[in-house]
């Protein structure tokens, strides 16, 4: 289980030498889009030749007959290594599908360390990162996703709990005004963008106080953290 970067990062400072060093060894793939693994396995391993690499793209929506062609060459005695898009393989990415059948059919699973935007994101919060829950993706349709806010900031009172969420990069600055909207101004939300980036950003603040403040998310890697207070 191989990390991949979180974006333009200087891959010395992020990437332990395992990472190369296995890679090294490869030869199949398993990946979340073939253009941006073979840059990565590029930068990272320049002297691999390319046309030595074997790949295979995984989909969310590929069916259990599929992924097992994907792991063929385990059953024919090669190493495979799986890799995310960016960050860690089969955290929010449709990796643990192919762990799921590696563990199944008794194959040996190794993860590698490398950065993981929500764990960044919860360290640097402020927040508990003893008591969190990784919600992923929320609701695009407005009733939904106020439903859903005001349940998980219900939850974190309750539970004294972290919340973290993503959102498609496009999408971010819409997510992020349904926070202000939707949550009480006294909850504490977290907005880390670009992590590991020359342009990172961190920061929490109440809800209301971030009404003050004008951020542009468009198109930038974001997790959202927020934890609610007892106000209720």
């Amino acid at each position: 289980m191989i990390p991949a970067p979180l974006g333009q990062a200087p891959l010395e400072e992020i990437m332990p030498e395992i990472v190369k060093n296995t890679i090294g060894q490869l030869r199949y793939f398993i990946v979340e889009n073939e253009k941006t693994a073979r840059r990565f396995i590029k930068n990272i391993c320049p002297e691999k030749k390319q046309s030595d690499l074997v790949i295979f793209q995984l989909d969310k929506h590929d069916k259990t007959a599929r992924l097992k062609e994907f792991i063929q060459p385990l059953i024919d005695g090669e190493d495979i290594g799986l890799l995310s898009e960016a960050g860690l393989p089969a955290v929010a990415d449709p990796g643990s599908l192919i762990v799921a059948l590696a563990h199944k059919h008794g194959f040996w699973v190794k993860p590698l360390v490398g950065p993981s935007s929500l764990m960044l994101a919860l360290m640097a919060s402020g927040l508990n990162g003893q008591t969190f829950s990784f919600e992923g993706y929320l609701p695009r349709e407005t009733s939904d996703l106020k439903r859903k806010i005001k349940a998980l900031e219900k939850r974190s009172m309750n539970e004294n709990r972290a919340i973290i969420c993503i959102e498609t990069p496009y999408r971010n600055n819409k997510l992020f005004e349904s926070f202000i909207r939707f949550l009480h101004p006294q909850t504490q939300l977290c907005i880390a963008t670009d992590l590991t980036l020359a342009t990172e950003f961190i920061k929490t603040l109440p809800v209301q106080k971030w009404k003050k403040h004008q951020v542009d998310l468009h198109k930038r890697p974001t997790v959202f953290v927020f934890q609610a207070s007892n106000f209720f």
